[in-house]
């Protein structure tokens, strides 16, 4: 099933669109070419249904694009929210993409080998899966690739020893756009469970028996009675307390994450407003295969 796995990632990187295009005039020709009535219809109805979908679905991520508003990482609210600034290496972190070393925040590549028949036949091919950053001067925002449509605007293809080899990237130092879920790490947003934090801290105590006698055996006979023991649980409750605000007064790490509800993650090299306009007049394009085959349709 690898076939499938890259044609989904094809698909998400931005190849339906023309490939629609592409087809809806094959059809056309097709039709125009035998010019009878059924050939005519069935073309003018695999037309306007694709055309009609490919619109829905751009026009859907123009709104999507062009409606959501743009949170800063400093106050963006947990949830999907969308985010634009500059791509930003992690710190002491370095990727270098699979085919050409070129430094970078994210590759794509594909390898094909010319076959005897004169087509090119897929030798391999991936993408990488590092964390990288998007820096919208008020704070950083991790990005997490997996499961990600992504738009890169850097596209390499070259012939070398026989084999085709083309590279997507996202450049570092570069506009930076995405839109899913977000969700802080830590900080203020610290999801702790104090119950199993104090039992831990009691186990953790027990392992040492003589320690915890000097702390807590108050008439020093050697055991610990119900009320000494009490003592030991409040002071663990006081040390996990104070322990847990400390974690929660620490500044959360921001992350970009796939949406559990299916809804779109994209991460794009370009503005969010560049990026609306693209989607709108992909739409308008498609819509334009609709009233052109009634036309052609009508003439027949």
């Amino acid at each position: 099933m690898g076939w499938l796995s890259e044609a989904i990632a094809e698909a998400r990187h931005g190849i339906t669109n023309g490939a629609v295009i592409m087809v809806n005039l094959l059809l056309l020709f097709l039709g125009w070419q035998h010019s009878t009535p059924i050939t005519w219809h069935l073309a003018w109805i695999a037309v306007t249904a694709s055309s009609a979908l490919a619109w829905l679905l751009n026009h859907t991520r123009y709104r999507l694009v062009a409606d959501t508003p743009t949170s800063r990482v400093v106050s963006a609210p947990q949830g999907y929210a969308e985010f634009a600034g500059q791509g930003r290496l992690m710190a002491g972190d370095q990727l270098f993409s699979h085919l050409s070393g070129v430094p970078c925040l994210w590759y794509r590549y594909r390898v094909e080998r010319e076959t005897n028949d004169n087509t090119w036949e897929r030798v391999s091919s991936g993408s990488s899966h590092d964390t990288f950053m998007l820096d919208d001067g008020s704070g950083q925002l991790l990005i997490d690739p997996d499961g990600a449509e992504i738009r890169p605007s850097h596209k390499r293809e070259w012939l070398e020893d026989g084999y085709r080899k083309t590279e997507w990237l996202l450049r570092p130092n570069e506009p930076l756009y995405g839109i899913g879920e977000h969700v802080t790490l830590g900080g203020a947003n610290a999801e702790l469970d104090e119950k199993q934090d104090i039992s831990a801290l009691l186990t953790q105590w027990k392992k040492d028996p003589t320690r915890l006698l000097s702390r807590f055996d108050s008439n020093q006979d050697g055991t610990l009675d119900a009320r000494e023991w009490a003592a030991a649980v409040l002071q663990a409750k006081r040390d996990i307390a104070a322990e847990h605000h400390e974690i929660r007064l620490r500044d959360g790490v921001h992350l970009l994450r796939k949406p559990h509800d299916g809804r779109l993650f994209l991460v794009a090299s370009e503005p969010p407003e560049q990026l609306a306009q693209r989607y709108r007049r992909w739409g308008w394009a498609h819509l334009a295969f609709i009233p052109l085959a009634s036309f052609l349709l009508i003439r027949i």
